[in-house]
């Protein structure tokens, strides 16, 4: 049925900021900025992969009425829209460093899982996002593929 995904989106309040952000802080790069007279169509993507882009979308028209819009802009202000992009990196502690020294703001510091070392940051609009640092088992699968063992109880 389906093979893969080749575009979701992140809600922005400004598209000329996000730009700055997800290209010049974070490093991603641009894939798509047209203007379609209705609206800025803006997409990045980590660079080399194509297939695969982030629609940085303003609300409104077309796709929300103004009064919807504003509902949207309050909620992803608050950072009430729930995680929004997950990234992975080859070093996650070295990321972190490289990205605090660009002043992203980040709500975790890098932290070790099961599946990997992860940490948390937000874009300059409140949207929350992560990045992992993905460790392999002994299979050469992501961990994320296969969860922890259930431990007994006694």
């Amino acid at each position: 049925m389906f093979t893969g995904i080749n575009i979701s989106h992140i809600f922005v309040l400004d598209q000329d900021k996000a730009y700055d952000f997800y290209v010049n802080k974070l490093g991603l790069e641009v894939d798509q900025d047209l203007d379609l007279g209705f609206m800025r169509w803006l997409t990045v993507r980590v660079p080399g992969q194509p297939g695969r882009a982030v629609l940085l979308e303003q609300p409104g028209p077309p796709a929300m009425d103004e009064k919807t819009a504003e509902k949207v802009r309050e909620l992803v202000t608050k950072g009430a829209t729930g995680f929004t992009l997950g990234l992975t990196t080859d070093d996650c502690r070295k990321t972190y460093e490289t990205l605090k020294a660009r002043g992203v703001e980040f709500t975790s510091e890098p932290t070790e899982h099961f599946y990997g070392i992860d940490c948390g940051f937000r874009d300059p609009f409140g949207n929350q996002l992560r990045f992992t640092q993905l460790t392999n088992n002994p299979k050469g699968l992501p961990m994320t593929l296969e969860p922890p063992a259930k431990v007994a109880k006694s």
